[in-house]
């Protein structure tokens, strides 16, 4: 890096020497555009200018960041806080190489009730919006959550319905099952009034919310007042109600005592590049959820960084904000991210780091599930890496192989008559297909249709390149034919001095597997029952191999007769072939077109046209 990059002549210096004086967010790209990096600051001048100072920095991250800037682009803003908000949005849309973000690409479910409609709904989203709505979320543990819709649908009878009811009714509809079962009111016939579902809809929400203690005293209150006017059907089904609220109550777990506020207790586990985040919500004194996340961070990061990196983008699109947060350590623009939270939840937010007593508990107990986590993922992470399928395994066992054939290469060969003869490779790694690994081979060699030479041609390429690479070779090869195809490929391994790699074919008429003999030729058919997924893989691979030999020849064919058709008129290069192409559709409605046509439509000139016209009226 230059020691002045301001005072080149290139654009990202123009760039740098009219850097306001404001805040904003800055993105890094590098040559090929990518967004790599996306920063907030203050004052935009003095932070982006900071990464082209000429010194290097110590921060390794930073270190290879500022080898790879070769762009830049600026968004100012009023505010700070408003260019924390951007850059956290920027974060989750492009996921950077450089940021610190959540790994995961889903976006979690939410609870959408639909607040702003006359008798609301409960339903599960993915997006917020800014509806009118009331969203509660997100859910990392989606079961649980459908869990919880299930039992409010029950206990309050909320609606599953998509009608649009508006209120009073205009039009009348038919009550359906749910009412009858006493799992909706049955609005849609004026079974109830919008002030009666509105109870509902409020009650649900404060237990979405964790206010049960509030919860059980308005549903206690509207017993009472039920019982008092006499109405005691409506007494007895507030009783149930207040009921199923306690027992689900006594189920979670009481987390603290004293004053009862709302509180969020944020921890993460660390193991290279993989971070998992805990955030615990108590609401009333209980612990209500735990929702888990997993981050990708650079070795380099600290815990502060990845901490402050956490906390935007959990809150950024968080509909719950609390009166508390407990964090395991102090992060990078606390105060600035404090100021953020509380005009978003219009009263303040505290952040505390908690070193003793019983906020400390609570951020031991995050702690702890944090870690749960992480060596839930390192297990799931290591068993992925090692699982071997049990097709696999059976394969092994059929073909009597020494080691399993994790790594399965697959040859097949395709022509039309004696024209654009192709070849494939296709190659499979613990039963899946591994398309970077794949290859499309043009027969150079052979003359005529003699798919047993076409074979021996690709297993001979494939295999030279292999040895001079220092490449391994893979556990098994597959080649889609019978005896014949079998003995040209053992020739060629043979004449390359190859004798230790397993190799079988597949004919297709009986599937039956045919074994390598002795001296290059192939030896006994071996038959696998049709049931056994030892079989059901080799067709796969087989299949396969035959379907991208196919598609390449056909894309040959179909690149061979555009040529000969349109390439070999006068005038007709490949950008005014593509504008025929693209304004026809083929070749054939290019030949059928009249001269006007092919002037208007085809935008030629006279001679042009006439050349093409004739071409196909008249040919030589």
């Amino acid at each position: 890096m230059p020691d002045d990059a301001t005072t080149n002549t290139t654009p990202l210096a123009d760039k740098l020497a009219a850097l306001p004086d404001r805040p904003g967010v800055y993105m890094f790209k590098d040559a090929g555009g990518t967004i790599i990096y996306v920063g907030k600051a203050k004052i935009l001048r003095n932070r982006v200018r900071s990464y082209f100072r000429g010194e290097g920095s110590e921060h390794p991250r930073v270190a290879a960041l500022q080898e790879k800037i070769a762009d830049l682009e600026i968004l100012s803003t009023d505010t700070e806080i408003e260019a924390l908000i951007l850059e956290a949005n920027l974060i989750k849309e492009y996921k950077p190489r450089y940021n610190v973000s959540l790994k995961d690409d889903k976006r979690y479910p939410y609870i959408k009730v639909t607040t702003n409609e006359p008798f609301p709904r409960m339903l599960v989203v993915r997006r917020m919006r800014k509806d009118g709505a009331r969203y509660f979320g997100p859910y990392t543990n989606v079961k649980g959550m459908r869990e919880t819709l299930k039992m409010l649908g029950r206990v309050f009878q909320i609606r599953s319905c998509n009608l649009v009811i508006p209120s009073p009714t205009k039009r009348k509809y038919r009550v359906c099952l749910d009412y009858y079962i006493k799992r909706c009111p049955g609005p849609c016939e004026d079974k109830i009034n919008e002030a009666g579902y509105r109870s509902l809809i409020d009650a649900a929400c404060l237990f979405l919310e964790g206010k049960e203690e509030t919860l059980i005293g308005d549903l206690t209150a509207r017993m009472e007042t039920a019982a008092a006017a006499e109405r005691f059907e409506d007494a007895a089904a507030w009783r149930d109600k207040l009921r199923a609220v306690e027992s689900v109550r006594y189920t979670r777990q009481k987390v603290s005592a004293g004053v009862v506020i709302d509180r969020d207790v944020l921890a993460l586990a660390r193991a290279g590049r993989l971070v998992s985040a805990v955030a615990l919500q108590i609401r009333d004194g209980l612990l209500i959820g735990r929702q888990a996340f997993q981050l990708a961070a650079d070795e380099n990061d600290t815990d502060q960084e990845v901490l402050t990196a956490f906390l935007k983008q959990y809150y950024l699109h968080s509909p719950s904000i609390p009166d508390e947060i407990y964090l395991p350590d102090h992060c990078d623009e606390e105060d600035l991210i404090a100021d953020w939270l509380g005009n978003e939840r219009r009263r303040a937010v505290k952040l505390f780091f908690p070193q003793r007593g019983e906020r400390y508990e609570l951020l031991e107990m995050a702690q702890t599930n944090a870690k749960l986590q992480l060596n839930e993922l390192l297990t799931q992470k290591a068993a992925t890496a090692v699982r071997i399928p049990d097709s696999v395994y059976q394969l092994q066992r059929d073909l009597r192989l020494n080691s399993p054939p994790r790594n399965i290469s697959a040859f097949d060969v395709s022509n039309l008559g004696e024209t654009d003869p192709v070849g494939s490779l296709v190659y499979f790694r613990d039963a899946k297909p591994l398309k970077r690994e794949y290859r499309k081979f043009k027969i150079k060699t052979v003359v005529g249709r003699n798919d047993f030479a076409m074979i021996g041609e690709l297993v001979s390429r494939y295999f030279t390149n292999l040895v001079e690479d220092g490449s391994e070779f893979p556990d098994l090869v597959l080649i889609d034919g019978g005896a014949g195809q079998l003995s040209a490929a053992c020739s060629a391994l043979d004449a390359l001095n190859i004798t230790d790699v397993p190799i079988i074919g597949l004919a297709k008429r009986l599937e039956q597997v045919v074994l390598p003999g002795d001296g290059g030729e192939s030896g006994p058919t071996l038959s696998i029952p049709k049931s056994s997924p030892s079989l059901r893989l080799l067709q796969r691979v087989r299949d396969e191999a035959h379907r991208f030999a196919l598609t390449f020849q056909k894309s040959r064919r179909k690149k061979r007769v555009i040529q000969s058709e349109l390439d070999s008129i006068p005038g007709i290069g490949p950008a005014r072939r593509q504008a025929l192409l693209t304004a026809f559709g083929s070749v054939s409605q290019i030949a059928q077109a009249s001269m006007e046509d092919l002037k208007t439509k085809g935008k030629l000139p006279q001679r042009h046209a006439e050349a093409v016209y004739n071409r196909f009226r008249f040919p030589a």
